[in-house]
């Protein structure tokens, strides 16, 4: 099994933005993650398809894109064209999820679902088959920089047991609050893919912060 890191660039320095990505490309990470923000699903406004784009234009890597937005069918496609390779929408914004799941995969990209803190993940039993990806909320979304919430490897745990004999190869993926600490224990509980912000880039060296996750997952997978 692929063990993932995905910096999300809403961390990153927007003054030396492509400075930031050709690290992101040096390095040991694997997807750049997308936080998209609408200020209305979330109270935080990010970045749309220009940011994007000119992420996609420098980026050598896939583009987890993240959608915390009301009604994101509207915008799928526009994501796809700018340069989106995996698409997750939150459960709590999808009336038609099902619906929102086909829409994504027809568009030509992987389908992922998240869910926040208060969500339990048999919600999914009925789509679980049709997902590519399942992005477990571990902090509220809206925010960086937010307190790990502890309830998120029963969460992690619940999850696998979901997907056992029906979707073994879904990837499941945490956002808020990763970092060295915890990274272990999320991937003990059977996490495989880890979205980080403040963890790498507050750091003097992302890359380093990088390399020693990927070392870490290495490490606590031989013990």
């Amino acid at each position: 099994m692929k063990y993932i890191i995905a910096p999300s660039i809403l961390s990153a320095d927007f003054g030396n933005l492509q400075r930031d990505i050709e690290m992101i490309n040096q390095s040991e990470a694997d997807w750049f993650h997308v936080d998209v923000m609408d200020g209305v699903f979330v109270p935080n406004i990010s970045f749309g398809f220009p940011v994007m784009a000119a992420v996609k234009k420098h980026a050598t890597k896939p583009l987890d894109v993240h959608l915390m937005i009301v009604d994101p069918d509207k915008f799928i496609p526009e994501f796809t064209k700018a340069g989106a390779d995996r698409i997750t929408v939150h459960y709590e914004a999808c009336t038609h999820l099902h619906r929102t799941i086909q829409l994504i995969k027809s568009s030509g990209c992987k389908a992922g679902v998240a869910l926040n803190p208060h969500t339990p993940v048999t919600l999914l039993q009925d789509v679980i088959e049709d997902l590519d990806l399942v992005l477990i909320m571990s902090v509220n979304p809206g925010f960086g920089g937010q307190q790990f919430i502890h309830n998120t490897y029963k969460k992690i745990q619940d999850l696998k047991r979901l997907i056992q004999g029906v979707n073994d190869e879904l990837i499941i993926e945490v956002d808020g609050g990763v970092g060295l600490s915890n990274l272990a224990s999320l991937v003990a509980a059977g996490a495989n893919a880890f979205v980080a912000g403040n963890a790498i880039f507050a750091d003097e060296n992302p890359a380093e912060i990088i390399s020693k996750m990927k070392s870490l997952i290495t490490t606590g997978i031989s013990i």
